[in-house]
């Protein structure tokens, strides 16, 4: 995979890897941080939605202390609507990074105004 591929060629493992890379470049501070949480990859959103990702759960900001026994919140990152918005593979690199930062920012409850402000929208 190169930076100035097309991005009809990034494979779903390829993609996969970015979505990797930009986890890991998460400081590990914040990291550290995140609670029963799993980030997963998907191909298209829900029928009728115009997604990249997608934040499902009980942000941190709203859990009690009766929170215990609940499945995991759920990222997902959508591949297809993410290559279609990009020109070449530097601009999915890019859009996977702002992507898992957003969905994460929703995990600490931080809503779409302040992501805007804060350039993540």
């Amino acid at each position: 995979m190169t930076d100035t591929g097309s991005v009809a060629s990034l494979s779903r493992a390829d993609f996969e890897a970015l979505v990797d890379q930009a986890i890991d470049g998460i400081p590990a501070q914040l990291a550290d941080t995140v609670e029963n949480c799993v980030i997963l990859v998907e191909d298209d959103p829900p029928p009728g939605q115009r997604l990249l990702g997608l934040y499902e759960g009980i942000p941190l900001t709203e859990r009690g202390q009766g929170y215990a026994g609940v499945l995991p919140d759920r990222i997902t990152l959508f591949r297809r609507p993410i290559l279609a918005a990009c020109s070449d593979v530097a601009d999915v690199v890019q859009q996977v990074r702002i992507t898992v930062v957003h969905e994460i920012a929703h995990h600490f409850g931080i809503d779409d105004e302040r992501l805007e402000e804060l350039g993540y929208a």
